[in-house]
């Protein structure tokens, strides 16, 4: 890994480690000597503190940096490090080997992608190639109200999705999924071809490849709220064909 925009000396001012966590967009830095051994961690939250002290910009990071810190060692496991995150305060963890140098840096959310992706590592991966993006899916707003993506992975998706009272989704089909669905809150109708369901909290729908479906939110105040996993081979909202839909997207 290469570690340039993540590692600094305990020699620069506080100016130059801002600049530094600027470039990195992790807010953190690990401080080191010319050897690779840690020393510390130097995070934006240590930094605000130390001007909340009076400490100057051109102040030494000597006295800023933490010196005790939460780190792992390269006979840890990645279960350890998930245990660890769980305290809300730890956002990322250095690897460290028998010599207290450092191998490798692992953030909380690099921990949430190759779990959301079933992706089997040690803690010499390359957590660099990750795409984190995949923890912060954000909500998707539709004519019938919206829904978010909560997993996406190779082989499952799995959404919770909010209807209007009053709205309905288009009747549809997909090709490469199956889907399960879970009424968490409200009441609806499901049509699955034509055959109609009632639904209400704790309904559960199964609907197979190519089957038509949709559901509609019977009522006239509460948003009707599901759990959606889909198994499949492919989870572009590009395949979905749609036969009916009152907001005109046929």
């Amino acid at each position: 890994m290469n570690f340039a925009k993540f590692i600094v000396n305990d020699s620069i001012s506080i100016l130059e480690s801002l600049r530094k966590i600027d470039i990195n967009k992790k807010g953190f830095l690990i401080v080191v000597d010319q050897h690779l051994h840690v020393l510390g961690t130097l995070t934006d939250g240590d930094i605000r503190r130390a001007f909340i002290c009076g400490k100057a910009v051109e102040a030494n990071i000597n006295s800023v940096y933490t010196r005790t810190f939460k780190k792992l060692t390269i006979h840890d496991s990645i279960g350890t490090a998930t245990d660890l995150f769980k305290n809300e305060a730890i956002n990322f963890l250095p690897i460290l080997d028998d010599e207290n140098k450092l191998v490798n840096v692992i953030t909380k959310k690099q921990v949430h992608a190759l779990l959301l992706q079933d992706i089997h590592a040690d803690l010499l991966y390359d957590f660099e190639k990750l795409d984190e993006n995949i923890v912060d899916y954000e909500i998707f707003q539709r004519p019938w109200g919206f829904y978010k993506t909560t997993v996406m992975n190779d082989y499952f998706q799995s959404k919770v999705i909010n209807v209007n009272s009053g709205s309905q989704l288009s009747l549809q089909s997909h090709d490469y999924r199956e889907e399960h669905w879970i009424v968490a809150h409200g009441s609806g109708i499901v049509q699955l071809e034509q055959s109609f369901i009632e639904v209400h909290c704790g309904s559960s729908i199964f609907i197979p490849k190519g089957c038509k479906h949709r559901i509609t939110n019977t009522d006239d105040k509460e948003s009707l709220i599901i759990t959606e996993v889909q198994i499949g081979n492919y989870f572009g909202e590009d395949d979905i064909h749609r036969y009916e839909d009152i907001y005109g997207r046929v």
